[in-house]
């Protein structure tokens, strides 16, 4: 008997650009995410094996910075921030395999093992080179401390390493004008000596290596040419302390450039997936048989399409199969700001809305061409209602309710509607193309297209009427109507997973994959029927528009200001974000009496300086003259919106002066403003030791 060899599936990793360790997730990243989240899905359910990495980038001076500021260690911010970003990555359905940190063992090993590679091959040299230096702070400006105009466009406002408005990279010595954007005082240039990366050799191997890979985008391949042909000049890899991040190895005041270590992350988070499930990292990061998908944003296209490949040919590790690049999230048709009111963070929007129609909506919008994705509210508000809710969730509720009322639930046999079965078959086709060449925009398309489909073909049969007259073909019309529910179920499940599993669990059928998409569900019986998507309310009209932007927030430290004896220095928890503020509590409220209260802050204050230390925002107390008292909740949580019935709040940019023409009363210890009460979703705000008064 022939004996034949098993062949081994196919690896295939995906990776989402690194997140950094100094804000919240907001909209503009889920896109990101999403998409990455909707292909690794979609490989799943059609049987590949996949696994999905990413992690926090964690390095660099602005978290140095920071962590000084807010008086913590580097690590204990990058903890809290790890915990805030896996909530919402949580909340927003993203599916990792392993979500890590830079800050760990396997990318200390990597990026020593890298590194030594390249200095072993000739690849790394020392040299000395002019730095950015402030007087003021005593320190080394990195790239994100030093700003002036691009030395390649004349752009104003630009950052020490890249500049926004045409992509180009250059020294943070190269820039005209340039200011600390610590102290704002104007930098000197002072010598030190660097590592630096031989990327100029890498030309024509990066050259070929993008003639050759077809999976690429046009246009970011032609975009990546030119920097080639233009010259790559060699690459400064190291930075001078203070620096959090790993040491040189040899060094003591020398540390990899974040730059180096953040996507060696990939091959790191990898290795800690694979100990834990028996699996070796080089079967993904040096077999040429397996493959690499990176998504990333269009601004960091010059690293992952120049220093991060040549970084791996060098270095002797495979280069990506695909880096899917995708364009900006504009909010209304302007860019994310928050003094506009157009920036909206991860939790913030699930304040409001259900995760799920934010993955719709985005995968309406995405594929595989580079291009930007506006969130126009307008456009995302009948989407959801004219599609999600009208066309998917109305079809399948009105199929499975019928069934459940007129037939127990009972799916006997299936209408023989060979066109039609035909018609839904081409689409499925069609749909799995789709997903696999990352046009989610067409995938949606076809999705709503059998959707409607099904509907017509419910519509036309009228079984409300023909089953006074021939129970038996309603009960055929309900058994192919139902087995569209079902393909519908799988179809949509990398785009709406919640969906897709509440909708299963209603036929009684479970773990669908890709495999059981056909008509052949039958002698079965389903479960009682839900409505799972529900119409967005149309925006309220007539509402008026309250200046501030008030959320719950809850205080976590209590410090005296260094230079004010009045005041203290609070640091809070909003939820999403942290934040600091200067308040005149001082003489009203001990340390302790502050730590751990729940109070009312504006979030959309202008921060600041007062007397030396930056507040982010302001607290809203009471104030009759003689007593002070905070605004206060019980029930409700930190990051929870506070409001006024008949008005919504402003995420505007919003002046000290501006806040003190609003006249906000309290009577009988509420705060009041037009004779409504300030509240939350859970319970009405109190305002402690002030029974009248008005709000400072």
């Amino acid at each position: 008997m022939t004996k034949f060899r098993k062949i081994k599936q196919q690896k295939t990793l995906v990776t989402s650009a690194l997140p950094y360790s100094n804000g919240p997730i907001h909209c503009g990243h889920l896109l990101e995410y999403i998409q990455t989240d909707i292909f690794v899905r979609f490989l799943r359910l059609i049987g590949e094996d996949v696994i999905y990495v990413c992690a926090d980038d964690t390095h660099g001076a602005p978290i140095e910075i920071k962590a000084a500021e807010l008086g913590i260690t580097p690590e204990q911010l990058i903890a809290g921030v790890y915990e805030e970003h896996t909530k919402d990555f949580k909340d927003f359905l993203i599916s990792f395999d392993n979500y890590y940190s830079t800050h760990s063992p396997e990318n200390k090993h990597y990026s020593d093992l890298i590194f030594l590679r390249l200095k072993n091959k000739g690849l790394v040299y020392t040299k000395d080179v002019e730095v950015t230096y402030c007087e003021f702070c005593k320190r080394t400006l990195p790239d994100r401390y030093v700003k002036g105009k691009c030395p390649k466009c004349d752009a104003p406002d630009q950052y020490g390493d890249v500049c926004e408005a045409c992509n180009s990279t250059y020294k943070t010595v190269d820039l005209i004008e340039p200011y600390c954007t610590i102290c704002k005082n104007k930098p000197i240039r002072k010598t030190s000596t660097h590592y630096f990366f031989k990327l100029s050799q890498f030309s024509k191997k990066l050259e070929a290596w993008l003639n050759k890979n077809r999976n690429l985008q046009p246009e970011i391949k032609n975009f990546v040419l030119n920097w080639i042909k233009n010259g790559l000049e060699d690459w400064n890899i190291s930075r001078d302390g203070p620096y959090f991040g790993f040491k040189i190895p040899g060094e003591e005041n020398k540390y990899y450039y974040v730059w180096l270590d953040a996507p060696i992350g990939y091959i790191a988070s990898t290795d800690n997936y694979c100990k834990r499930h028996n699996l070796k990292t080089e079967e993904y990061w040096q077999n040429k048989d397996a493959r690499i998908y990176h998504f990333i944003g269009k601004d960091i296209t010059y690293f992952h399409f120049l220093f991060w490949p040549a970084m791996l040919i060098g270095s002797d590790f495979e280069l990506p199969y695909d880096i899917v690049v995708h364009g900006f999230l504009t909010v209304n048709g302007e860019k994310m700001s928050k003094s506009r009111g157009t920036f909206f963070t991860a939790r913030e929007f699930l304040q409001k809305y259900n995760p799920e129609y934010l993955r719709f909506y985005y995968a309406n919008m995405l594929s595989k061409k580079l291009s930007d994705v506006d969130l126009s509210f307008d456009d995302f508000r009948k989407k959801v209602n004219n599609e999600l809710a009208a066309n998917i969730g109305n079809f399948c509720y009105r199929v499975l309710s019928f069934l459940n009322k007129n037939f127990e639930g009972k799916v006997k046999d299936i209408d023989n509607n060979k066109k039609l079965i035909k018609e839904i078959d081409d689409k499925i086709k069609g749909i799995k193309k789709n997903y696999y060449d990352l046009n989610f925009n067409e995938a949606v398309k076809n999705i709503l297209h059998i959707s409607s489909l099904g509907n017509k073909y419910f519509q036309d049969n009228e079984p409300w009427k023909l089953i006074k007259e021939d129970k038996e073909k309603v009960h055929g019309v309900l058994g192919l109507s139902v087995n569209i529910v079902k393909n519908l179920s799988i179809l949509v499940q990398p785009i709406l997973p919640n969906f897709s599993l509440k909708l299963q669990q209603q036929l009684n059928l479970s773990n669908l994959k890709w495999k059981d998409i056909n008509f052949k569900l039958k002698n079965h019986k389903t479960a009682k029927e839900e409505i799972l998507i529900t119409k967005m309310e149309e925006k309220a009209e007539g509402k008026k528009i309250f200046p501030l932007d008030l959320k719950v927030a809850k205080i976590i430290d209590v410090k005296d200001h260094p230079n004010a004896d009045k005041l203290y220095v609070l640091q809070i928890d909003l939820g999403s974000e942290k934040r600091q503020l200067v308040a005149g509590l001082k003489g009203y409220y001990s340390n302790s009496e502050l730590l751990n209260k729940k109070i009312i802050v504006i979030t959309n204050l202008k921060h600041a300086n007062l007397r030396g230390i930056e507040s982010q925002g302001m607290l809203l107390a009471g104030d009759d003259g003689q007593n002070v008292g905070v605004l206060t909740v019980d029930k409700s949580e930190a990051g929870e919106k506070v409001y006024i019935d008949g008005y919504e709040n402003s995420t505007k940019e919003l002046s000290f002066d501006d806040f003190l023409k609003l006249e906000i009363k309290i009577q009988n210890n509420h705060a009041v403003f037009e004779g409504k009460e300030f509240k939350t979703d859970k319970e009405i705000v109190m305002v402690e030791k002030v029974r009248d008064g008005r709000v400072r």
